[in-house]
């Protein structure tokens, strides 16, 4: 039995199931733990999105901003983007029973592998969040995408303010910025104020402003954070983070963590799977 946490899909399915049969990935042994954005500028999101379905209670995902991107558009809120390749999940035969199974994935979760335990969440965690409070709070936007009136979620949920967290938020903007730091973030200021026009790597911060696991003080730096998101940021594997988006998407990787719950104590170990993907957009466009 193994667990393996994969990087940012974003509709390349024949890079992903080139990557299962790399990894010899059995539903009936293993479990795959998307880290976000299956869908979107790849040229097969639906595909990608029937694999998984398909693999029930083998494959489980966190829903990353292209996700939740795709079920505003399905929902009446956006229409599509320029860039957007979801063309063929809105007009399939199955799209409802395929979003459905979408909007019931999770905005955080945590993996226990040997004693250690990793919070996987799509881009980041604000400084002041710890992993438990970090869970709590995706659950209450997890509760809201799950509800029968969830279009109304939908509606609220786009916007850059407000900027940072604090405790008396409440209704739309709270769940605002609860998306907007799991999502979205790259960085963020020592007081958790988020930043959203900056995309390159981390060596391009805006003035005063930093990646958010560099952040002084970040509450969630004693766990292990496992993150997609930010194909600009290269390898990274510390300690503290682990990126996993290699930027498949551009022409990169599509990247795969073997984690065996089997292991001795001791310090965490795994094993680094991956594939080539053709280029599906223009390289450096992250």
């Amino acid at each position: 039995m193994a667990l393996y946490l994969i990087g940012d899909v974003q509709g390349c399915n024949s890079a992903l199931a080139r990557l299962l049969d790399e990894i010899s990935f059995s539903p009936s042994r293993d479990t795959l733990y998307l880290l976000g954005d299956l869908v979107n500028r790849g040229p097969d999101s639906l595909g990608v999105l029937r694999r998984l379905k398909a693999l029930d209670g083998a494959a489980r995902s966190l829903l990353g901003n292209h996700d939740l991107h795709l079920l505003a558009i399905a929902h009446g809120v956006r229409g599509p983007g320029r860039g957007d390749t979801l063309g063929a999940v809105l007009d399939a035969p199955d799209r409802g029973v395929l979003l459905d199974w979408l909007r019931q994935q999770s905005m955080a979760l945590s993996v226990s592998v040997a004693g250690h335990k990793l919070l996987l969440v799509h881009a980041g965690v604000l400084p002041h969040w710890t992993a438990d409070q970090t869970l709590a709070l995706a659950a209450e936007v997890q509760d809201a995408l799950r509800a029968p009136g969830y279009g109304q979620f939908l509606h609220a949920m786009y916007g850059n303010t407000p900027t940072h967290w604090s405790e008396s938020l409440r209704g739309a903007e709270r769940l605002r910025v609860i998306v907007n730091a799991l999502t979205r973030l790259r960085f963020c200021d020592a007081q958790g104020h988020m930043e959203f026009d900056s995309k390159e790597g981390p060596g391009q911060a805006p003035a005063g402003f930093m990646p958010w696991f560099d952040v002084p003080g970040r509450r969630t730096a004693q766990d292990t954070v496992v993150f997609g998101h930010w194909s600009m940021l290269g390898p990274l594997a510390r300690r503290d983070v682990v990126a996993m988006d290699t930027g498949c998407v551009w022409g990169g990787c599509l990247s795969a963590l073997r984690l065996d719950p089997q292991q001795a104590a001791g310090p965490l170990e795994w094993t680094l799977h991956q594939v080539h993907c053709e280029a599906a957009q223009k390289p450096g466009k992250f």
